[in-house]
């Protein structure tokens, strides 16, 4: 990758989302929510897989071409660069129960990209990043309230 196309370039994320098989019930409403943050342009994605655990611990990953139902993601799917190795989707089946199925997503924020250019055009390096989880600030806001 040349320095002009990584100087453009937003904060690259990831999230693996698990489904147990007695609650998930797809309905093709995160397909389409995906397909409008990208037509958006909040973000590209870099790899989008849907993996399955069986019982036994070994590890299915399709791309979207093996899916059905997922016409909203076929639009988007001529971005998509798959960044994933296999030792990637390895690692992150790690965290799977057995019997359960996950969406992996990894995207660019190009909404970020502007700013992220600008630090590093200033010379700034990331040298943190974290994510607090919604439950976290759900229950924060739960015990000012009942402080008050």
């Amino acid at each position: 990758m040349s320095q002009s196309t990584n100087d453009e370039f937003g904060p690259v994320d990831y999230l693996v989302v698990e489904f147990p098989p007695e609650t998930s019930h797809f309905s093709g409403e995160m397909a389409k929510e995906l397909a409008s943050l990208v037509e958006a342009e909040l973000i590209q994605i870099l790899d989008l897989l849907l993996l399955r655990k069986h019982e036994d611990g070994s590890v299915e990953a399709l791309e979207i071409d093996d899916l059905d139902q997922m016409d909203e993601l076929r639009k988007i799917e001529t971005q998509i660069a798959e960044v994933l190795a296999a030792d990637d989707v390895a690692k992150l089946a790690e965290a799977m129960q057995p019997g359960t199925t996950a969406g992996v997503l990894v995207w660019e924020n190009s909404w970020a990209a502007p700013f992220a250019s600008a630090a590093r055009r200033a010379g700034g390096q990331l040298i943190a990043t974290g994510r607090i989880p919604i439950q976290a600030i759900v229950a924060s806001l739960e015990a000012e309230t009942e402080g008050d």
